[in-house]
């Protein structure tokens, strides 16, 4: 059973920094990542990375946003730099697994960025 376990959310004012985990565990793991949610808003990419360290950003957050993995803990990190108020989200962990097309999804962390 695949078991996702999010932390490292908050609130921080405009310009500063968080940095996200997701700890992983179940299974072996291809692709691992990051969605955010706003109020009002879909469900949108932040950040992806293979099992091979490829990585994918969503523009809006390119140069600013960092995502890393270590795959031994299967672990997934996304350090936020530059934080600006449009970051506000709900912040959910993706992972899916290396074989097959199966994914999940973790339960949610808040970020909110102040002005």
């Amino acid at each position: 059973q695949v078991h996702l376990v999010e932390s490292g959310g908050g609130l921080v004012q405009t310009g500063g920094s968080l940095r996200l985990s997701c700890a992983a565990s179940g299974s072996i793991f291809g692709v691992m990542g990051w969605y955010r949610q706003a109020p009002g808003k879909q469900r949108e990419l932040v950040a992806v990375i293979t099992s091979g360290g490829s990585t994918n950003y969503a523009d809006s957050v390119k140069g600013r946003f960092t995502i890393s993995r270590d795959n031994a803990e299967a672990t997934v990190y996304l350090q936020m730099n530059s934080l600006k108020p449009e970051d506000t989200a709900v912040y959910y962990c993706y992972v899916a697994k290396l074989f097959g097309t199966t994914n999940y999804w973790g339960q949610g962390t808040q970020v909110t960025v102040s002005s």
